[in-house]
């Protein structure tokens, strides 16, 4: 089956992430104050899962979620994760929530 550029979340530069998420409830608050700047950068999440098991994994222990983050470019990948205001939510909730975290794949086009 051939990728659907078209698909939401699926930018010229994408990455496939693995994460281990130890408070849910913090967790989607992140992941609702960190949305809107999110699309600001013209990214967006592709696929979204969350894992009941894994049988291998490359990350030093469990991962819990695993999804795909795309943007236009990966300047904007690198603009988006440099912004202040992502910076401040990124602290407040993310930190506290989550224990790991796993670059699976990155890819160009």
């Amino acid at each position: 089956m051939a990728a659907d550029s078209s698909q939401k979340g699926a930018g010229s530069y994408t990455r496939l992430l693995g994460l281990q998420v130890d408070d849910a409830a913090r967790y989607a608050e992140y992941r609702a104050g960190m949305t809107p700047l999110l699309h600001a950068h013209g990214g967006d999440f592709g696929v979204d899962l969350e894992v009941a098991r894994v049988l291998k994994s490359p990350a030093d222990g469990p991962l819990n979620r695993v999804f795909t983050i795309g943007f236009p470019s990966r300047e904007a990948f690198a603009r988006f994760f440099a912004d202040a205001d992502y910076l401040a939510v990124r602290k407040k909730y993310f930190e506290p929530a989550v224990s790991r975290v796993c670059v699976l794949a990155e890819w160009e086009g």
